[in-house]
């Protein structure tokens, strides 16, 4: 595996994007990004997570993260937790339309992954990137609170619920983050 984008600074600052397989769009529904901030807000009171920008977008998720101690195991674990809830969520929902096709396409990502049984919801990349200056830090600010602008979802960045950009803005948002 090519290891250019991988965590070697375990309590580095990074820019990661945590894809789900087939970027399905598994977040444009309320209940499963809300594990996703559930789960990030855990992390933050229970695991050392810091997370200074962050947005969920539809498939993916951009955030500026660092841990107090080992960043690959605090990301690790949150990628296997919120998989395996929203992964039980799709099969209880019974209001979910598009739940034979979503567990289609994880079943369909499992197959190739032997450390994956029966359903892969992220991809194993991370997509992980060392922010060392300043310029490197508010490029990938400014990345994260313009992607729902540059996906059409909103006008203006502060306008994404699931965003920090409500957080840089100083306006009533869905969860704390840490300052950079």
């Amino acid at each position: 595996m090519v290891d250019a984008y991988q965590i070697k600074n375990q309590t580095g600052l990074y820019f990661l994007t945590l894809q789900v397989v087939g970027w399905a769009d598994i977040f444009t529904r309320q209940s499963y990004r809300d594990i996703i901030i559930d789960s990030f807000v855990y992390c933050r009171k229970n695991k050392g997570l810091k997370i200074y920008a962050y947005v969920i977008m539809s498939n993916h998720i951009h955030c500026i993260v660092s841990a107090n101690d080992n960043l690959s195991d605090v990301v690790r674990n949150f990628k296997k937790f919120t998989s395996k809830e929203i992964l039980k969520l799709v099969n209880e929902n019974t209001q979910e339309s598009r739940k034979e096709w979503l567990l289609m396409i994880f079943k369909y990502h499992a197959k190739f992954n032997k450390r994956v049984e029966m359903f892969q919801f992220w991809t194993h990349e991370n997509h992980a990137v060392e922010l060392t200056s300043n310029e490197m830090i508010e490029s990938r600010v400014n990345y994260i609170h313009q992607n729902p602008v540059r996906a059409g979802f909103v006008e203006q960045e502060h306008e994404f619920i699931y965003s920090s950009a409500k957080n840089f803005a100083g306006l009533i948002n869905v969860m704390d983050i840490d300052e950079l």
